[in-house]
């Protein structure tokens, strides 16, 4: 089941290209956020689950905007990815792999989006039916230039990269042929978020949106 959901979600992740990887402090700062980046043409939202507000955030955007596509990030367990999904995220993503994650994911309703770094944990997921993967931390463990290295022995595998990716080194990426979208924070500065600058936020989103439309 996995293997369908996760490649629908490759095909969801291209179009939008960009997605903004929130970790929200305030619950009450969620949904002027996600409208703020959804209007500047965003269309999809991680959530970290990094805070205590973080199931409340997802929680209060699914109410407020109810077609967001808004996920949860940094799903360590089964457990945590259960609280996501009944706080409402549309997809679950982890830093990483685990066999228990692996067998729970089957049962999910909604995409998961597992992480891998090396060679061998890309072929291990391919294997397991994943053709969309996380690649994180991508600055430190390599860039672009370790996932330009990956695209000819992997082909067929696609990435969508977080971690240390700017908007000046948002194009390098999106110019790879293996990376689907790209994960990213600096469209909503933690000082923008904390004053309510909603308008700031609408208009680097904005920007962000537009790098689909330039590589």
């Amino acid at each position: 089941m996995q293997s369908k959901l996760n490649a629908a979600l490759a095909g969801v992740l291209k179009r939008c290209a960009v997605v903004p990887v929130l970790t929200i402090e305030r619950a009450e700062q969620a949904v002027p956020l996600a409208r703020a980046l959804v209007g500047g043409g965003l269309e999809a939202i991680e959530i970290t689950l990094r805070t205590p507000a973080a199931l409340d955030a997802i929680r209060q955007i699914r109410s407020a905007m109810p077609g967001a596509l808004v996920g949860a990030g940094t799903v360590l367990s089964p457990e945590m990815a259960a609280g996501a999904i009944a706080a409402g995220a549309k997809f679950i993503v982890s830093p990483g792999m685990t066999p228990r994650l692996i067998e729970a994911a089957e049962g999910w309703p909604v995409p998961f989006l597992p992480g891998a770094v090396t060679a061998s944990e890309a072929m291990a997921l391919s294997d397991l039916g994943y053709a969309l993967l996380k690649f994180f931390p991508a600055e430190p463990s390599g860039g672009a230039a370790a996932l330009k290295a990956l695209a000819a022995p992997l082909a067929g595998i696609g990435f969508c990269p977080t971690g240390g990716i700017d908007a000046a080194k948002a194009r390098d990426y999106l110019a790879l042929p293996n990376v689907v979208a790209i994960g990213g924070s600096w469209m909503a500065p933690a000082k923008a978020v904390a004053a309510g600058d909603w308008t700031s936020i609408e208009r680097l989103a904005r920007e962000a949106a537009g790098l689909r439309l330039t590589v």
